[in-house]
């Protein structure tokens, strides 16, 4: 199901749904919330292979029939899961932005990169299903593929902080976004925690690439 896209502090934030119905009353909401909960904890201990719809109904207490009110299957379940976490990767470097003085365009990226690696830390099954690719490689939007979704956002947010043409950095950008998801994987693979090295690597990467095509 697609529904427009909203916009919270000016960034633009999917409002794809997979949900069947959206939870009208506050108690509906938490137990939507409770599944999201028990999904991303099986994840973390099974992965996406081994979870069932059934083991998140039992793991949030409620019943199986209760999960297919509002998700038509595991899927869905795991969709509402990656886009509540692009929402929350696209509102903290939102954050980040407004909050700290960047003064240059690299400043905004080394902190796009420190977002992705503390949620990879921190965020329960972010480490297993990154932005979805695990499930689909357009588990976020069935017109995008999940890097270009990410690319878009990126590219948003840096060119109306630092007054960029958009058309003159979303190229760039969306090779970077490409090139840095396959160092950043190296970096998790070698290191559950991201083997700082290769995260290091992975920033001067970027860096030395959008340094030739963005302006100073």
């Amino acid at each position: 199901m697609k529904s427009p896209t909203t916009e919270t502090h000016g960034v633009a934030v999917t409002s794809t749904t997979p949900l069947r119905r959206q939870p009208v009353q506050q108690r509906s909401a938490k137990r939507v919330e409770r599944m999201l909960e028990a999904c991303a904890s099986l994840i973390e201990e099974v992965g996406y292979d081994g979870v069932t719809t059934t083991l998140i109904a039992e793991r949030a207490g409620v019943a199986v029939g209760s999960l297919y009110q509002f998700f038509p299957d595991k899927r869905a379940v795991v969709q509402a899961l990656t886009l509540r976490n692009l929402e929350k990767f696209v509102l903290t470097v939102d954050s980040k932005f407004t909050s700290t003085t960047l003064e240059h365009w690299w400043d905004a990226v080394d902190s796009i990169f420190d977002v992705y690696v503390s949620m990879h830390r921190e965020v329960p099954a972010f480490s297993k299903l990154h932005f979805g690719d695990v499930v689909d490689l357009r588990l976020l939007d069935d017109r995008r593929d999940n890097n270009t979704v990410i690319s878009d956002r990126i590219s948003e947010m840096i060119s109306t902080k630092f007054d960029i043409p958009l058309a003159d950095i979303h190229l760039p950008i969306s090779i970077a976004v490409e090139a840095a998801d396959g160092v950043l994987n190296l970096a998790f693979r070698r290191d559950p925690a991201g083997d700082q090295r290769i995260l290091d690597e992975a920033k001067a990467l970027v860096r030395g690439y959008l340094s030739t095509r963005l302006p100073d």
